[in-house]
C-alpha cells in the first residue's frame, strides 16, 4: 500500500524566493512603462486628400491588420489623436487647415507623411502643391511610394514605434528649476 504524503514541500524551498519573483514580478521604470503603453496605443488622425486614401483603407483588412500594432481606430478629431497621417497631396489652400489640425493635437504627437505627394509633392510641379509637408509641420516618418504599399506603411509604423519607445516620456513630470 502506498504511503500517503503528509507534508508537501513549499515552492519557495524547491526553487528559492528569487525563482518565484522572476516568474511573477516585472521590474521596470515608470518612463519605460509609459513608452511601452504609448507605443501600442496610437490613435491616428487620417488627413486623407488623394488616392493614397485607398491604400490607407486596405491597412485594416485581414492581410495587413494594422490593429496588431495598436493603431486601428482612427480618431476624426485632432484632440483625441496622437498620430497625424497626412495621406496624399497637400495644396496651398489646404496648408492652413493642416497646420491648425496639427496645432490642435495634444502632446506627445507624431506625424507620418504617407506617399510621394505628402513627402515631396509627388509628380505635381505647380504653384498650388506644397513640395512636402515638412515645409509646414515636423515629420517623424516618411512612407515612400505612389501609392505606397501597405507593407511600407506597416514598416513606417514599426519605425515610429521604435522611435516612441526610445523617447523620454517623463519630461512633463520632471522637476523644473525655480526661476
Amino acid at each position: 500500500m502506498a504511503k500517503p504524503i503528509t507534508t508537501l514541500p513549499r515552492i519557495a524551498d524547491v526553487r528559492g524566493d528569487a525563482g518565484i519573483l522572476a516568474e511573477s514580478v516585472v521590474c521596470t521604470r515608470v518612463d519605460q512603462a509609459l513608452a511601452w503603453a504609448r507605443k501600442y496605443s496610437l490613435f491616428p488622425y487620417p488627413f486623407a486628400t488623394a488616392c493614397c486614401a485607398m491604400e490607407y483603407m486596405s491597412l485594416s483588412m485581414a492581410p495587413y491588420d494594422i490593429d496588431r500594432f495598436g493603431a486601428l481606430l482612427p480618431r476624426f478629431t485632432p484632440r483625441q489623436s496622437d498620430l497625424l497621417m497626412v495621406i496624399g497631396t497637400v495644396t496651398a489652400r489646404q496648408a492652413p487647415i493642416l497646420i491648425r489640425v496639427y496645432e490642435q493635437m495634444a502632446e506627445p504627437k507624431w506625424v507620418m507623411a504617407f506617399g510621394a505627394c505628402a513627402s515631396s509633392g509627388g509628380f505635381y510641379d505647380n504653384y498650388t502643391t506644397i513640395p512636402g509637408i515638412d515645409k509646414l509641420i515636423p515629420v517623424d516618418v516618411y512612407v515612400a511610394g505612389c501609392p505606397p504599399r501597405p507593407e511600407g506603411v506597416l514598416d513606417a509604423l514599426m519605425a515610429l514605434q521604435r522611435k516612441i519607445q526610445g523617447e523620454p516620456s517623463m519630461t512633463a513630470f520632471s522637476a523644473k528649476p525655480a526661476a
